[in-house]
């Protein structure tokens, strides 16, 4: 058998693999109730990303435990979690770099989503954060609520020479940049939790085939092992 150390650094990895698929599910859930600004920044899509992420997660854990189960002269569970590791692995740095890329161009992409909100989600927005519309010169702005209550009061909120100032689009893409940001960062950090523990897993195959090597040659010589 390998040694403890080596199982334990296994166990470890392949535990935490397993603890970063549940917070893939839960917060994938967590975040498709009814949240004013997650429901903003975050589309189904990346919400069922996640939730395929952590799935994906949990199944690799189950497949490392049939992997450890079996004789130690069996090493195919640990090359079939192997590929599966680097399946998960792809999967991160697809879905990873998906939500960053939407960093890259918040500010167009949440003009969209902006738009298709309800009268009332948009009016709750602006109340919120204070503003009347998304852009200065667009029709997004909605006329109601305890903010924007009326057009006259909206015209006097535009500065020609700060074409933000009273708009939602500085505190919404604040709010995404933060949230999105952090998003894809932890998913990148996901990807050391699978590299470790394909690292480990190469080790236990390394370690599992030279034992059986050592095995037949003594039992080949008879049992009495090596001088």
């Amino acid at each position: 058998m390998p040694s403890k150390r080596l199982m334990g650094a296994f166990a470890f990895a392949d535990f935490c693999l397993l603890a970063a698929g549940v917070i893939l599910i839960v917060f994938s859930e967590i975040w498709r109730m009814p949240n004013l600004m997650f429901n903003f920044t975050l589309s189904n899509e990346m919400l069922t990303g996640g939730l395929v992420m952590g799935i994906f997660f949990i199944l690799t854990f189950v497949l490392s435990v049939g992997a450890v189960v079996q004789k130690n002269h069996v090493t195919m569970g640990f090359v079939l979690l192997n590929w599966m590791l680097v399946f998960d692995a792809l999967v991160v740095i697809v879905a990873g770099t998906i939500v960053w890329f939407f960093t890259l161009q918040e500010r167009v992409h949440y003009f969209g989503v902006f738009n298709s909100l309800s009268r009332d989600t948009r009016i709750e927005i602006q109340d919120k954060f204070s503003c009347c519309g998304y852009f200065t010169q667009n029709d997004t702005v909605e006329i109601g609520g305890s903010f924007c209550a009326n057009q006259t009061f909206v015209d006097t909120l535009v500065d020609p020479n700060n074409t933000d100032t009273h708009r939602c689009v500085a505190p919404l893409t604040k709010f995404t940049d933060f949230t999105l940001n952090n998003i894809f960062t932890t998913m990148y950090g996901f990807m050391a939790i699978v590299i470790a523990l394909f690292l480990a897993s190469m080790c236990v195959i390394k370690r599992r085939q030279e034992e059986e090597r050592f095995k037949k040659i003594d039992a080949k010589r008879g049992g009495r092992g090596f001088v």
